[in-house]
């Protein structure tokens, strides 16, 4: 990439820049490759990434459950060892036995799902993995160019047109996208991992501390409508959570005024949490859809598309649920639930 860049630089700066066209269509042409791996990390991670996700924490479950069946077979099997001469009806031989290799059965089907359970743990690990090493040597040329368009922009702002100083900012913008889908990608595949023990955390400090950290427009108004409870989980998830939620609600807001309300209710056994915006809304038929991974509806607005699928993450590793009731146009309601500690 700088070689290219470098060479395509010295070769057109000698007449000017009457011909950057051809400089910029080069750097676009290098720029593609980033795409190219961009687009391979991305159909790894969806089509990968979600599935053993899944199949993860279907496997856990059914693993436990089946703890407790095992035992109980293992006893029955030792409760059956029993010499055949002392069955008087032999219709109950055959009966016992029957039993006896259905146990053996179920027990050899139970370890072969906690191999598979153990295999896809460890194919998990290694995309995630993946995920980390691809992030990374995106990164460093990432910041290469953005340096080197930058030095370029300022060295020669006097010989520049219009035409030329969009251009580059054309470049800058691509490459600030880049950078935030590579973000994504890695605070995604980082969820599952407890970088942070948990403990309980007061919910009213910590949106305090999300909210500080988020540049928030002068037209916007942020509400707390109730005293949040506190939580007993991970910080850093917790705060993915409430951050990407009232991003989301900021960032895709369009009135003059605009309000961001959050709240919660108890219910039953889990608290019900709601993130309110007056925001553009959302389309019935992409309501679903937008919890996907690398899913963007508005392709000007700069974000990786992938928030949203971090938060739906996060309130499935604490079995919680979430959904939205939207209107285009008037606004938009996240609404999720926890459970009670």
């Amino acid at each position: 990439m700088n070689s290219l860049l470098k060479r395509q630089i010295a070769k057109h700066l000698d007449t000017g820049l009457n011909n950057m066209d051809v400089f910029f269509s080069a750097i676009d042409d290098s720029y593609q490759n980033f795409e190219d791996q961009i687009a391979m990390l991305q159909r790894a991670m969806k089509i990968s990434s979600d599935e053993l996700y899944e199949a993860n924490q279907k496997l856990r479950e059914e693993a436990e459950d089946l703890k407790d069946i095992n035992r109980n077979l293992e006893a029955i099997l030792k409760s059956m060892n029993l010499d055949a001469s002392k069955f008087s009806n032999t219709d109950s031989l055959k009966s016992s036995e029957f039993i006896k290799q259905q146990a053996v059965e179920i027990i050899k089907i139970n370890k072969q799902r906690e191999e598979l359970l153990v295999n896809l743990e460890k194919q998990n690990q290694a995309l995630n993995e993946y995920a980390h090493v691809v992030s990374h040597d995106l990164k460093s040329p990432l910041r290469n160019i953005n340096t080197l368009i930058n030095w370029f922009i300022e060295d020669n702002a006097a010989m520049m047109t219009d035409g030329n100083k969009k251009s580059m900012y054309d470049i800058l913008s691509n490459v600030e996208k880049m950078d935030m889908l590579i973000k994504g990608i890695l605070i995604y595949s980082s969820i599952e991992k407890n970088e942070f023990e948990d403990r309980t955390i007061d919910l009213n400090i910590l949106v305090e501390e999300v909210v500080s950290s988020i540049l928030l427009p002068n037209h916007i108004e942020l509400k707390i409508n109730t005293t949040l409870p506190k939580f007993f989980g991970n910080d850093f998830r917790l705060k993915q959570l409430f951050q990407n939620l009232i991003q989301n609600a900021i960032t895709y807001n369009d009135k003059a005024t605009g309000t961001v309300e959050i709240g919660c209710d108890e219910n039953g056994d889990e608290i019900q949490f709601y993130i309110k915006d007056n925001g553009v809304g959302i389309a019935e038929k992409y309501q679903i859809k937008i919890f996907e991974v690398f899913t963007k509806l508005q392709n000007q607005t700069p974000s990786s598309g992938i928030g949203l699928s971090i938060v739906k993450k996060i309130i499935d590793l604490y079995k919680g649920k979430i959904w939205l009731v939207s209107q285009e146009n008037i606004g938009t309601t996240f609404y999720f639930t926890l459970p009670k500690n």
